[in-house]
């Protein structure tokens, strides 16, 4: 997608304009999502150093939070908890 040296915003903004979520452990995001709200709608993943197979875990098993999520016409954010606590 060519975005590997854009600044956060520069991903907001294609996310919004080509209709993605940003899924992320960086809070920056978070900080987006409060301050321009939906679109696009962000996910932010408090699951620490968590390995790519926690992660994987994580959003597969919140597969139902993240469908009511997107289907939410009012919600900029959601916060999915680091699953090892």
């Amino acid at each position: 997608m060519g975005l590997d040296t854009a600044t956060d915003r520069e991903i907001w903004t294609y996310a919004a304009d080509q209709g993605y979520m940003i899924v992320s452990k960086d809070s920056d995001f978070r900080q987006l999502a409060f301050l321009l709200g939906p679109p696009p709608k962000a996910v932010w993943l408090r699951a620490g150093n968590g390995s790519t197979a926690t992660i994987a875990e994580l959003l597969h098993s919140s597969v139902d939070i993240l469908a009511r999520f997107m289907a939410s016409d009012e919600e900029a954010l959601l916060v999915l908890p680091n699953p090892e606590g």
